[in-house]
């Protein structure tokens, strides 16, 4: 346990605020809906916070990876959190070119843009979370199973379950050879993508995807048992408890358990029950189903990769887009702390087309930025949440996160959440430090409707659906991070009052 010397070290607190800091005069005329009084103590018990949030991003399919506004977001989204893991969908797909049959049936095998593509990455120092999809079309079953999406996958079985064992296994090998078995050791191959609804249509679904993954995992560890190969991918949080029995009972290689869901995700497809569990609820009540599920599975050590999840699956303007994002985060990050190793936001990008191409910049999409490099509030908080230490300890709030990074500085996360649909009403905060310089000065970063976030200045435009380089440009600048703001500690405390739907951060030092 690290703990601060009081002798030697300056400090910062750096607050996660669903709020914005006004100047006093504001503050006393504004009405307040509730308060609360939280004491952060420097001493307190604590326990270590690895970043599992920002460690790996989902983003549009594999082909996508090719352009250079998806490298640009890529590069800025690893600026503002070091990320390690991208996945997409698709490296299978036909557009990638990878699979194809000569006139005998014998496969051919063409790694042109699959190297492009992980290239690319490497090049901006990501490694790929590997998902193995969809079906190419002359090795599946039925090349007119193509799924909704606008990219038409193919979704259906292999004709030949011997070829896709072959497939996967060139695969694996080529990029052994290509990059080398200590880099592609560091890497992840998940077998498919959510096979319990549309994205897999075998029959039966469970009985044939067990068939898919057994086959891909085996190939997967034929290359070298180095290689690290999961499953299910399921939506809903679904099959983890009988996919670990099912590798048990048949041998099947497993080295992480992977599962998805999203804020509106229905308790009857999670849970089996009919209550009414809010968005602010969901993902973590999922998260712990599996994490107790893997704990009483006879692989009670796997490692838990939450390889989806957003507080919705639907393009949701209210949500997505806006500065509601930033609480859900840091609510959602306090809720599921300890029950997974990595969980991958969806998506870092809207360089996105499941839907088609993008008509509008802001429609809901799942990306920390928007069409065109345009931050949304969710960009920014995310680079808030980054400045959060690798230590957390305890308080006692369920608006709060207080957590000490390496060299002994405190940072406390504090948020006033309401759901999208709910107007919300500013709550006041009184911070009491324990172990601080009662006259420190406090620097207060923020994120809230009025600050960091694009839209507002999108409204005054009149909503262009295709805005002109210049209002591209003044968006970028109107989504920038807000500039910080300095108050003064009194007697150790310090008095905020916070909007709904935003978030700050806040450093003091002793």
């Amino acid at each position: 346990m690290c703990r601060l010397d009081f002798r030697t070290n300056v400090f910062r607190v750096a607050l996660f605020i669903a709020g914005c800091v006004l100047p006093a005069i504001t503050l006393q005329a504004q009405s307040i809906g509730s308060s609360q009084t939280i004491e952060i103590d420097a001493n307190a018990p604590s326990h270590p916070f690895p970043h599992f949030w920002e460690k790996m991003f989902g983003s549009g399919r594999a082909v996508l990876s090719l352009r250079e506004n998806y490298r640009y977001d890529l590069r800025e989204t690893k600026r503002i959190t070091g990320f390690e893991y991208v996945r997409f969908h698709a490296i299978f797909h036909d557009e990638v070119g990878l699979y194809d049959e000569d006139k005998d049936g014998k496969p051919i095998y063409n790694f042109s843009y699959v190297d492009q593509i992980y290239d690319g990455l490497l090049e901006n120092h990501v490694r790929p979370f590997i998902e193995l999809s969809f079906m190419p079309k002359k090795l599946s079953s039925d090349p007119g199973a193509l799924h909704a999406f606008w990219y038409k996958q193919n979704v259906a079985p292999p004709k030949d379950w011997d070829k896709w064992e072959q497939l996967v296994e060139n695969f694996a090998r080529h990029l052994v050879k290509r990059y080398g078995e200590d880099e592609v050791a560091q890497w992840y191959f998940e077998v498919w993508n959510e096979p319990n609804i549309d994205f897999w249509v075998g029959d039966p679904k469970e009985a044939t995807y067990y068939e898919l993954y057994d086959r891909a995992a085996r190939a997967v560890k034929r290359v070298s048992p180095r290689l690290r190969v999961g499953g299910p991918a399921t939506a809903q949080a679904a099959w983890v408890d009988r996919f670990l029995a099912h590798c048990k009972e048949k041998n099947i290689p497993v080295d992480f358990a992977s599962t998805h869901v999203y804020g509106n995700d229905k308790a009857e497809d999670v849970f089996g029950t009919h209550e009414n569990i809010p968005r602010t609820r969901m993902v973590c009540r999922a998260v712990t189903k599996v994490h107790d599920q893997i704990a009483a599975s006879a692989f009670p050590n796997t490692p838990l990769i939450w390889s989806e999840f957003n507080a919705s699956y639907m393009n949701e303007p209210a949500v997505t887009d806006t500065p509601f994002m930033g609480p859900w985060m840091a609510d959602t990050i306090r809720q599921c702390d300890g029950l997974t190793t990595m969980m991958s936001y969806w998506t870092f990008s809207d360089v996105f087309e499941e839907q088609g191409v993008v008509k509008t910049p802001f429609y809901g999409g799942f990306g920390l930025l928007a069409e065109r490099s345009i931050p949304k509030a969710a960009f920014n908080d995310f680079a808030l949440l980054h400045e959060l230490g690798e230590t957390r300890l305890e308080v006692n709030s369920e608006s709060a996160l207080v957590t000490r990074t390496k060299t002994g500085a405190l940072v406390l996360a504090l948020w006033n959440l309401f759901l999208p649909e709910e107007a919300g009403s500013p709550k006041a905060f009184t911070l009491y430090f324990k172990g601080v310089n009662g006259t420190a000065s406090a620097r207060i970063t923020i994120v809230d409707p009025g600050h960091g976030s694009p839209l507002p200045a999108w409204e005054k435009m009149g909503r262009p659906a295709f805005p002109t380089l210049s209002q591209i440009e003044a968006l970028r600048k109107a989504g920038a991070l807000p500039a910080s703001q300095t108050q003064t500690l009194k007697n150790g405390s310090l008095a905020l009052t916070l909007q709904p739907h935003a978030l700050a951060l806040i450093e003091i030092e002793r």
